[in-house]
């Protein structure tokens, strides 16, 4: 059974829509809620639409009457012309805020999670990942590097223009919505995690790893003491690192996409005393709850060809429990563990057309819906 025994996730509730939601009025495809038991009002999913498509949407599930709404931001929103922007990368929920980071549009978008309306549009560089605490959000940023590339007439790439800049981490207070600096850390940044008063920088030098002399991926984590907003430490993991998630028990886990070639995806696992430990490989994707963290990966990554058979885990303290597995089909792109065993999957499809999220259980997939255009992220309010 997957993720542990099968329990109840969203509860059956057919309580008016409060009139203070704005959306109320919004309806889209019903969803079976009827087994279903928590506290949240919502599960957003944030689609990451194309690049250079300025066509990133954001969705969500309503709890109270079982509802999956697409394009929520651009309904709500009909007077910001530009929509929500271009490449939606993260979203996370502060109080009754959603926090969504928009790589290519160099933006941080903040919306009510009550009902989707704009608060504020913040501008930081090229951002890709957001944690925060009680006083800031803290937002990874590649500084503007970038790589342009050709394919010559016999089809070998080459790198024709690029800036290789150090990554930073910009500080955003929460009540002024204000950037109030920002501290370098590695080559291309992406996941961020707060742990014991101090900030994790997942480095991935995605950048770097397509120029010479090297080719070379960072592999470093980079440590940020929040009182002094400065970098404090540097820890070796593994190349090309992604996701990094605090448990709240003082651990912090790191996963890798590898090389592509001989250095599989994976997971580590930092512990208080900044200790690094392999916890497993084959990680395509990850999410943490309640101190547990869940991972979906596929032993036949490096073989594009072959069907993919889905493997599932858990990781609490560094321990790793292993499930069965039923994907039906889906091939994850990005995860939210419910708890109790249920989950949800996004499915990119084929990246230009809109993807699809399903609601899966220890007995297999419950439904699936049709999200925007790469669904990747979510969060819960």
């Amino acid at each position: 059974m997957l993720f542990g025994a099968l329990m109840s996730v969203f509860a059956c509730q057919k309580d008016p829509i409060p009139e203070i939601y704005r959306d109320a009025e919004l309806t889209g495809t019903s969803v079976d809620l009827a087994s279903v038991s928590t506290n949240a009002k919502k599960v957003f999913v944030l689609n990451e639409g194309g690049m250079g498509s300025n066509n990133a949407s954001l969705d969500f599930i309503r709890i109270s009457d079982g509802n999956y709404i697409t394009g929520a931001f651009k309904k709500m929103n009909p007077s910001v012309g530009a929509g929500l922007g271009d490449v939606g990368n993260d979203i996370v929920v502060i109080g009754d805020e959603a926090w969504m980071v928009i790589n290519n549009s160099g933006l941080v978008e903040v919306v009510s999670a009550k009902d989707e309306t704009e608060i504020v549009a913040i501008q930081v560089p090229t951002p890709r990942n957001i944690a925060f605490d009680n006083t800031y959000a803290y937002v990874t940023s590649w500084a503007g590097a970038y790589a342009n590339g050709s394919y010559d007439e016999f089809g070998n790439y080459s790198v024709t223009d690029y800036k290789n800049v150090k990554g930073q981490v910009y500080r955003i207070n929460l009540s002024t919505k204000k950037v109030e600096g920002y501290v370098e850390v590695g080559y291309q940044p992406e996941g961020i995690a707060l742990s014991n008063g101090k900030l994790y920088v997942a480095n991935s030098g995605g950048i770097s790893s397509q120029l010479p002399p090297d080719y070379s991926y960072d592999k470093t984590v980079t440590v940020i003491d929040t009182k002094t907003f400065k970098a404090v430490k540097t820890i070796d993991v593994q190349i090309n690192l992604k996701g990094a998630f605090a448990d709240g028990k003082g651990n912090v886990y790191v996963t890798t996409l590898g090389d592509y070639w001989s250095v599989h995806s994976g997971v580590y696992m930092i512990n208080q005393s900044d200790f690094v430990s392999h916890v497993s490989d084959y990680v395509s994707v990850a999410s943490m709850h309640d101190g547990t963290l869940y991972c979906i990966g596929a032993e036949e990554e490096f073989d594009w060809s072959a069907p993919k058979t889905w493997l599932s885990f858990s990781c609490n303290d560094g321990k790793k429990t292993a499930s069965n597995l039923r994907m039906n089909g889906t091939n994850p792109y990005g995860l939210c563990a419910l708890g109790g065993g249920a989950f949800l999957v996004s499915d990119a499809g084929d990246y230009f057309n809109p993807g699809t999220v399903s609601l899966y259980n220890g007995s297999g997939k419950v439904w699936t819906v049709t999200a925007g255009v790469c669904p990747g992220h979510f969060a819960i309010w």
